[in-house]
């Protein structure tokens, strides 16, 4: 005897992001309205940077609004986004009597919503959870698109789930707490989006690099629109990242193993940074990109600050090993994500956006950086 189980599920996890400034108390008065539904117990997720910044003040205005709210505090740093972390936050939320019937808020930037993220979509077996992006890298990227995780040793990102928060808010008045370095690291998942998919975009921060280094209101505010509209277009089409998606690691297979094997020492932004100089120089080596191009794309990086060389003590042979762990990595072969110009991406195949690359090409590319 057996028996079928019908489950057919229709989901609409749409939502809202808000670009503006001092958001705090529209996301007070969106939860007053029902935001997180009946949820009347928060969970604010930050970390020990951005605590004493934002999120006590956020914590405290919640419980102004009548909720009931407790703060849980990471240390700062892609150092926290591990299983060990994500443990005590769920161990924490349980001793504060947290149940089904709670919702968490994520307040910092990408280590923050990748963590409370993934949290809060198996705590409970599921509660809701909104982002409050507090940086340009947070804004750029790791805040939109549902997609969170934990590092292991063994390998970046792969530890996850896509979760699909209820709002983001993309607060620019927080940058101008940021580190000149910090803002730095957030600009390079902008000029990867340009790089990707919108020349008008690259050719603007050609434009205007430094006024947004230097907090212009305009520029600032074009680029979180801009960004969200591009990572946007993309997600859409593809949330789960069965194909087209996989064009939003342009930069990273390199980006991220240099990451790890730096120790962290490196932000995020600097070595995707390096990532997408190499990758724009395997690409030219196909014949995807113009010597012309590819000095555009270093020379934009550097004005940003970011490095597009790999530093001295990195050894080359971890940063090949480390590829491998690549989550784009398929029977044992590395692939590439390669630009197509400037504002574009190279199609290899149906919803193939990944060449495969050996060993030595992209090592050969490596020895000129």
């Amino acid at each position: 005897m057996k028996f079928r189980c019908t489950l057919k599920r229709v989901v609409d996890d749409s939502y809202d992001i808000e670009i503006g400034r001092g958001l705090q108390g529209r996301l007070t008065d969106d939860l007053k309205n029902g935001l997180a539904g009946k949820a009347r117990k928060f969970a604010v997720v930050t970390d020990s940077n951005v605590e004493g910044l934002y999120a006590s003040k956020i914590t405290d205005m919640l419980r102004e609004a009548g909720f009931s709210a407790e703060i849980f505090v990471i240390p700062a740093g892609e150092k926290s986004k591990t299983r060990q972390m994500k443990e005590f936050l769920e161990d924490s939320m349980l001793e504060k009597g947290f149940r089904r019937d709670c919702a968490v808020i994520a307040v910092g930037g990408g280590v923050v919503t990748d963590l409370a993220g993934f949290t809060a979509g198996t705590f409970g077996r599921g509660v809701p959870f909104v982002n409050y992006a507090t940086t340009l890298l947070a804004a750029a990227d790791a805040s939109v698109g549902g997609k969170t995780a934990v590092d292991t040793p063994l390998a970046t990102n792969l530890i996850g789930m896509f979760n699909q928060p209820l709002k983001v808010y993309i607060d620019i008045d927080c940058w101008k707490t940021l580190p000149k370095r910090q803002l730095s690291s957030g600009l390079a998942e902008t000029i990867k989006h340009s790089c990707l998919g919108d020349r008008e975009m690259f050719e603007y921060l050609e434009g205007h690099i430094e006024d947004i280094l230097a907090g212009d209101a305009a520029a600032c505010e074009y680029i979180a629109e801009r960004n969200c509209d591009i990572k946007y277009r993309v997600v859409m089409q593809d949330e789960r990242e069965s194909g087209l998606r996989e064009i939003l690691n342009l930069g990273h297979t390199v980006g991220r193993a240099i990451e790890t094997v730096s120790d962290y020492t490196l932000l995020h932004g600097e070595a995707v940074s390096i990532g997408l100089a190499a990758q724009a120089r395997l690409s030219r080596s196909f014949g995807f990109m113009t010597d012309e191009e590819v000095a555009r794309v270093e020379r934009l990086l550097e004005r940003a600050g970011l490095p597009v060389r790999i530093p001295e003590g990195i050894d080359r042979g971890a940063l090949l090993k480390k590829l491998y762990t690549d989550k784009k990595v398929r029977d044992g072969k590395l692939r590439f994500v390669l630009q197509q110009g400037i504002g574009g991406i190279v199609q290899f195949g149906d919803n193939d956006y990944a060449k495969r690359i050996s060993e030595e090409e992209i090592g050969a590319v490596l020895e000129t950086m």
